[in-house]
């Protein structure tokens, strides 16, 4: 049987860290952290039942950080390029090394993370870390990297704005001078001279408090200053660097990267690139964090396995769950993609993202089961969860550098408040049943032959308003394998509906089965019915507020 992926985000720093008493802005003393040691057989033991079949270790590379490590021989980071006390995991000071914040013993961080992979994959689960391409920390220096390798910008010359044969971009003559204060106290002022280019694309040595200001962008060969030329010949030194980053974690087992914005480095880039690792390790995967509908064949083209599917589908879940778009338009959603729906990853939360249950979403977790069927069962798409999502957590406090923004922090220490209470047992009722619904979707995703490798059918061009059945509030689609036939349907209403679904002629041909009267089996509820499978006839199935209702049929024989 085809597998079908669904990733479980883990922000590792946040998920085993237990401690209820926190500060905000608090160091890792006050409020504490995760470590490696903390995710162990019990927990990724829980996610494989769950349906998991991808664990993405979120924050594993050593970033910047206010913490001092400079005893275990760690540079110390200037805070002034630091954002919040625990520090952005997309800072990257050392591609070569793992968080120290993550370990029990920092002098033995390596070892402990090679030990979680095993864990990982001794659970039947496979491991994601994040590949970082675009930029890095503003004081990033390798002390981990192998013998012989040379650290990145170590040979640049600086006082050319670009060359192919520089790692990074600078501002010659220009001091890094941003739009807020360099000072820090205890620090004094942070020097960067000349001024490298910021992250995200900000090419002068003036970056405001929005940009990515602690970080500085790498040169992939492509002059910014001459109108994004590229100079791809010879082998820019950049791509050669990180094609040895990308193996040295392939060599610890990893089966799969996230690529962090990988739009905005070159595909040519990518298409050398994933070809020489799949050469050495085939079967890892390519998870691709692209924004731009009208590149996402390009980059697959260029190696990527599977790219997020943000402002297609979850922009279009999100606008339904919260009312401003019909449940139609998910229809428009899939069909723009629909020559690449297998590469495309269905979510409805993640770290950039609000929480479901946010005050700035759907306020409730509840709300989002309707959009959670339909990425989770509509195609073969892979979908991926965030740690905390299935138990509705909200998102809602104010850590710290992040405020209270319906997001769970990146930037610092802090607990997650439903993750906690899932650990030490004292989940409420209402989270313990929504994690429960959560394990049925994802166990039916994960195991129902008719979802993993059957057909789908969008019924919506047939159902239109009527007085039993509203498309704006209502999706309905079919999925089937063999004699298996599901028919699925969402409400994104606050009120149970008698919905009556109109079945077509051509969904018989085009998935081929006949017209027959057989029992069905509300697989959400257990619920049994009479349904009579007639062409261009209305099955009618009661569907709760903001629920769903996966009527599954054996289409075999006649009765």
């Amino acid at each position: 049987m085809s597998k079908k992926v669904i990733i479980y985000q883990v922000f590792t720093r946040l998920f085993g860290n237990g401690a209820s008493c926190l500060r905000k802005n608090g160091t890792i003393d006050e409020n504490g952290c995760g470590k490696f040691n903390a995710i162990g057989a019990t927990e990724l033991s829980a996610m494989r039942e769950m349906g998991i079949s991808h664990v993405w270790y979120t924050g594993v590379v050593r970033h910047a950080t206010q913490t001092d490590y400079t005893r275990y021989g760690l540079p110390a980071n200037h805070p002034a390029v630091v954002k919040g006390k625990a520090g952005s995991p997309y800072a990257i000071t050392d591609y070569y090394d793992v968080d120290p914040d993550l370990a029990e013993s920092v002098p033995d961080r390596m070892a402990e993370f090679e030990a979680l992979v095993r864990r990982t994959h001794d659970a039947g689960l496979k491991v994601i870390i994040d590949f970082v391409p675009n930029h890095v920390a503003r004081q990033y220096h390798s002390v981990c990297k192998p013998a012989g390798v040379a650290d990145l910008g170590e040979g640049d010359d600086s006082s050319l704005g670009f060359t192919p044969k520089n790692n990074f971009y600078y501002c010659p003559g220009c001091k890094f001078s941003p739009q807020f204060s360099l000072d820090a106290e205890g620090f004094g002022p942070y020097v960067e001279m000349p001024a490298k280019a910021t992250g995200n694309d900000h090419f002068d040595p003036s970056p405001g408090v929005n940009d990515w200001y602690e970080t500085v962008k790498l040169n992939y060969g492509v002059d910014y200053y001459a109108g994004r030329v590229a100079h791809f010949e010879p082998i820019p030194d950049t791509w050669h660097k990180m094609l040895a980053i990308l193996l040295f974690w392939a060599a610890k087992g990893i089966d799969g990267f996230r690529c962090d914005m990988a739009e905005m480095v070159p595909a040519g880039f990518w298409h050398w690139v994933t070809g020489r690792v799949k050469q050495q390790h085939p079967g890892i995967v390519f998870i691709g964090e692209v924004y731009n509908p009208a590149e996402y064949r390009n980059y697959i083209s260029s190696g990527f396995d599977y790219l997020y599917d943000k402002v297609g589908m979850y922009d279009t879940l999100r606008g339904v769950t919260c009312g401003y778009m019909p449940a139609s338009s998910i229809t428009g959603a899939w069909q723009a993609v629909d020559d690449i729906n297998g590469h495309m990853l269905y979510f409805l939360e993640n770290h950039d993202e609000q929480r479901i249950a946010s005050d700035y979403f759907a306020g409730d977790g509840w709300r989002g089961v309707p959009a959670l069927v339909v990425s989770a069962l509509m195609r073969r798409s892979p979908f991926m969860l965030y740690a905390g999502q299935e138990y509705g957590e909200r998102g809602m406090d104010e850590e710290g550098f992040s405020g209270r923004d319906g997001r769970t922090t990146i930037f610092d220490y802090w607990s997650v408040g439903s993750l906690s209470r899932a650990s030490n047992g004292t989940l409420t009722d209402n989270e313990k049943q929504l994690a429960a619904f959560y394990a049925k979707v994802l166990g039916m995703a994960s195991t129902e032959k008719a979802v993993t490798e059957g057909e789908f059918f969008d019924l919506m061009y047939v159902n239109g308003h009527s007085g039993h059945f509203n498309p704006d509030r209502q999706y309905a689609f079919l999925r089937k394998s063999a004699n298996q036939l599901l028919l699925v349907v969402a409400n994104f209403s606050d009120t149970a509906v008698e919905a009556g679904v109109t079945i077509p002629a051509h969904a018989f041909d085009f998935l081929d089965f006949g017209e027959k009267r057989c029992m069905a089996t509300d697989l959400l509820t257990g619920r049994r019915m009479s349904v009579s499978l007639v062409r261009d006839g209305i099955v009618t199935m009661p569907v709760g507020a903001w629920g769903a209702c996966v009527l599954k049929l054996n289409t075999s024989a006649h009765k």
